[in-house]
């Protein structure tokens, strides 16, 4: 072979190796930057929904403890601030004496119209896991029961801000929450209930930690039962026109619109102390990095039964654009 040929083949079998190397190379950054989007989705969405769902247990528990508001002959609430659930060795009596909400101040104004409800939050660890401050304020027309059928607040969230304990993350959530009563009763006497079921809409902005502010709306159905202490079980309300089980859709941190789906309902149990103990989200994007977020496990990726303290896993699944799936499993 002419030598001036033979290297010119030897260039070009050396640039053809190079070039697959930097493209195995690129597609491999690519996909560790689609993981991280991924993962940081899960977990945004995690955060902001289970504190979504925190945040309406605390107005039902103001709400349902208030006489003349839930429509009871005895009021439960005990002068504007305590404890809910089994934190900080208290015990959590919803249908008894005491409901309390642990890290803040409950203030009742009975005499406007409509009448309020302020929960102010004031920073304090009781959870363990977690800090909350800022304001929500509970609203309901006067003349109403909240153990009415058909009963509605609404609640207004004001720069309530979150910070998770274990990674200093947090976010802020200010908008409108809206609660419906659908079929009726209370809670505080669920254990004599078959059901309750409450309709929820959420209109919040949410700043992120790299402080992205971005749109974020929900549509659920909660039915509560009672098992050893109240079980809730949650389910998403909203359709696009092909899906109809969206619980929440917007914006993520990344500017990309997104819905979730539940597409196993999410159970949350107060002798977990209210905890996310099953229940199975499908997270649909714009851009197709979609991925299935499964939750109540352990370390292993595997169910666990229902621990007070330390954390719960999720799973995520993604698929990568090669057909290859790849398994994330996170604290939540």
């Amino acid at each position: 072979m002419n030598p001036r040929i033979h290297s010119r083949y030897a260039i070009f079998i050396v640039a053809l190796i190079g070039l697959v190397f930097s493209c195995k190379k690129d597609n491999s950054n690519a996909n560790n930057s689609n993981q991280s989007v991924v993962q940081t989705q899960a977990d945004d969405q995690t955060m902001v929904s289970n504190e979504s769902e925190m945040m309406t247990n605390d107005a039902n528990t103001a709400l349902s403890s208030q006489a003349s508001i839930n429509g009871e002959s005895i009021s439960s609430l005990i002068s504007g601030n305590t404890v809910v659930n089994s934190i900080s060795g208290h015990t959590q009596t919803l249908g008894g004496n005491v409901v309390l909400i642990c890290d803040a101040a409950i203030a009742v104004d009975t005499t406007s119209n409509p009448r309020t409800i302020t929960i102010t939050y004031n920073g304090t660890n009781c959870w363990g896991n977690r800090t909350r401050t800022g304001t929500v304020v509970i609203s309901i027309a006067s003349g109403i029961h909240w153990k009415d059928q058909g009963a509605a607040v609404s609640i207004a969230v004001q720069n309530l801000k979150i910070t998770r304990i274990r990674d200093g993350k947090t976010i802020i959530i200010n908008g409108t929450k809206t609660i419906t009563n659908v079929s009726g009763g209370s809670l505080t006497d669920l254990a004599n209930d078959i059901s309750i079921t409450h309709n929820i809409s959420d209109n919040f902005s949410v700043t992120f930690s790299d402080n992205e502010v971005r749109s974020w709306q929900t549509s659920k159905q909660r039915v509560f039962t009672y098992n050893n202490g109240i079980v809730f079980s949650t389910t998403g309300t909203h359709s696009d026109g092909t899906n109809t089980n969206v619980a929440e859709w917007g914006t993520n941190r990344y500017g990309t619109t997104f819905e979730s789906l539940i597409s196993v309902p999410k159970v949350f149990r107060q002798d977990c102390d209210f905890r996310l103990v099953s229940g199975q989200n499908v997270i649909l994007r714009s851009d197709s990095l979609n991925s299935t977020i499964t939750y109540g496990l352990d370390a292993t990726g595997s169910p666990t039964s229902c621990p007070g303290s330390g954390n719960y896993y999720l799973e995520i699944v993604w698929t990568f654009p090669n057909g290859k799936t790849l398994p994330i499993i996170l604290p939540y």
